[in-house]
């Protein structure tokens, strides 16, 4: 899980407005940091199917927000994609 801090400085980073929470830039930036920690803890338990699922329902997530940004707004997306490291 993220703690408080670390999320309000992903959001602080990704924030299109001054209270911004939700927009898809933000959402991404969060997915992204929970998938790579569960990249790196699937590392060392391989055998954990459950948090394999969870990681992979993520990854479903954070697509189809991207998706989504790609279909409206292709700056933003190309932006992100590169701040992130997302390959495309």
């Amino acid at each position: 899980m993220l703690e408080k801090t670390q999320k309000e400085t992903i959001i602080g980073t990704y924030h299109l407005h001054g209270k911004d929470t939700g927009s898809s830039d933000v959402q991404i930036a969060l997915l992204t940091e929970r998938i790579n920690q569960l990249t790196k803890h699937l590392a060392i338990h391989r055998k954990d199917h459950s948090s394999r699922r969870g990681l992979l329902k993520l990854v479903g997530s954070r697509r189809r927000l991207l998706d989504y940004l790609s279909t409206n707004d292709q700056k933003r997306y190309q932006d992100l994609i590169k701040k992130l490291n997302i390959r495309k």
